[in-house]
C-alpha cells in the first residue's frame, strides 16, 4: 500500500491516547494548561486549535486532510470499508468534512457514522504535548527501521525497503522543521541513502553501515529532547501509548477474512511494538519502585501483546484476533493514565 504523506496527522493519536486522563511528567510540578474545546467539525473551515504542555483536547479528531492513513484506517475500521483509507486520501481537499458524502467517498449513512470523529481543524502542539508528538513520530521511525533491520537480516530487502522509505517519506516533514530548533542536524539525506541502496543494490556491502547511520540519526534526534523528559515515566509513558495505538490500527488493517492479508501493516505494528517495549523497559526499575501495581500491569500485559507478532514475515493467520490486541492495548493505555499526578 502506498503510504505517502501518511504520518502527518499523528498528532491526532496523541490526542486520543490523552482522552481519559493526563501523564504528568515526574519532573513537572505545575498543573496542565486548560485546552480550548476543537471547534466542532461543522463550524471549522481552516481554523486552528492549539494545545499546551500535556493537556490536549478530549475529543479524538481524525484531520481527513492531513491525517496519515494510519490514522484514517480508524475510519476504516470503523465502517468496515476495505481502501477507504487511500480514497479519503485521494479525495483531499474537503472544505467540510461533509464532503466526504459529496465526494461520494462515503454513503450519508457511514459519514453519520464517523461524522464525530473526523474534522478539517489543524492543531498546533507547544510545551510538553508538542515533545511527546515529536519523539512518538522518531518512534515510529524507529519502529519501521526495527522491523526493516529484522527483514534484511532474513535477506528479504523487498520486504525492507517499504519500511526503510516510510520514516523518509512520510514521517521527516512532520519533525523537520524542528530540528535545528532542538540543535538536531538534517538526516533527510542518510535516510534517503539508505533507501536507495536498499532499492538499487540491497547485497552492497554499504547496507549495513548505511542502516546503522540511519538508526543512529533517529537517535540523535531524540536526544534533541530535554534529558528530563527522556529519562520520566510519565512523559514515556504518553509516548508509549502512541506508539501502540497506531500498532492496534495497523494490527487491525492487516486483518481480513481470518488472515493477515497485509504484510506491510503486520510489519508496521510489530516494529511499532518492539520499540514501545523497548522504551518500557528503560523505565521498568523506576516503574516497579514507584508505580508497582501500574507496572505489573502494564508489563503483563506488554508480554501477553508481543505474542501476537511471533515472526518478521507474519504468519499466515493472525495468533490473536484484531480485538484481543486492542483489549490488551487499552488495558497498557489505562494503567499509564493511572500514574498521572493528580491536578
Amino acid at each position: 500500500m502506498n503510504r505517502l504523506g501518511r504520518f502527518r496527522g499523528l498528532l491526532y493519536v496523541l490526542i486520543a491516547v490523552c482522552t481519559a486522563g493526563l501523564i504528568t511528567l515526574n519532573s513537572c510540578s505545575q498543573a496542565p494548561t486548560a485546552v480550548t474545546p476543537t471547534p466542532s467539525p461543522a463550524a471549522v473551515s481552516s481554523s486552528s486549535v492549539n494545545v499546551s504542555n500535556s493537556a490536549h483536547s478530549h475529543r479524538a479528531s481524525i484531520n481527513i486532510n492531513s491525517a496519515i492513513l494510519s490514522e484514517l484506517d480508524k475510519l476504516e475500521a470503523k465502517l468496515g470499508i476495505p481502501g477507504l483509507s487511500n480514497q479519503v486520501q485521494a479525495s483531499r481537499p474537503y472544505g467540510s468534512v461533509e464532503e466526504l458524502v459529496a465526494k461520494k467517498v462515503v454513503t450519508q449513512a457511514q459519514f453519520d457514522q464517523i461524522k464525530d470523529m473526523v474534522t478539517i481543524a489543524d492543531i498546533t502542539l507547544t510545551g510538553v504535548a508538542k515533545d511527546i508528538d515529536y519523539m512518538t513520530k522518531l518512534g515510529l521511525m524507529k519502529g519501521h527501521l526495527i522491523v526493516a533491520g529484522e527483514l534484511l537480516a532474513l535477506q528479504k530487502p523487498e520486504q525492507a525497503e517499504p519500511h526503510i522509505g516510510h520514516p523518509v517519506e512520510e514521517i521527516y516533514v512532520d519533525v523537520e522543521d524542528q530540528l535545528p530548533e532542538r540543535g538536531v542536524k538534517e538526516f533527510k539525506s542518510t535516510l534517503i541513502n539508505l533507501q536507495d541502496l536498499v532499492k538499487s543494490t540491497p547485497k552492497n556491502d554499504r547496507v549495513q553501515p548505511s542502516f546503522k547511520a540511519a538508526v543512529q540519526a533517529v537517535d540523535s534526534a531524540i536526544e534533541g529532547l530535554p534529558v528530563a523528559e527522556r529519562q520520566s515515566d510519565g512523559f514515556l509513558l504518553q509516548v508509549i501509548n502512541g506508539l501502540l495505538d497506531t500498532a492496534g490500527t495497523e494490527y487491525t488493517a492487516a486483518i481480513a477474512d481470518g488472515k493477515i492479508s497485509q504484510v506491510i501493516e503486520y510489519q508496521d505494528s510489530r516494529g511499532f511494538v518492539i520499540y514501545a517495549n523497548e522504551l518500557y523497559k528503560g523505565i521498568e526499575s523506576q516503574m516497579k519502585q514507584g508505580k508497582p501495581e501500574a507496572h505489573q500491569t502494564i508489563a503483563s500485559n506488554m508480554t501477553k501483546l508481543m505474542q501476537a507478532w511471533p515472526i518478521a514475515t507474519a504468519p499466515a493467520a493472525p495468533i490473536m484476533s484484531a480485538k484481543e490486541v486492542t483489549t490488551l492495548i487499552k488495558s497498557i493505555e489505562k494503567s499509564a493514565q493511572s500514574v498521572a499526578v493528580p491536578s
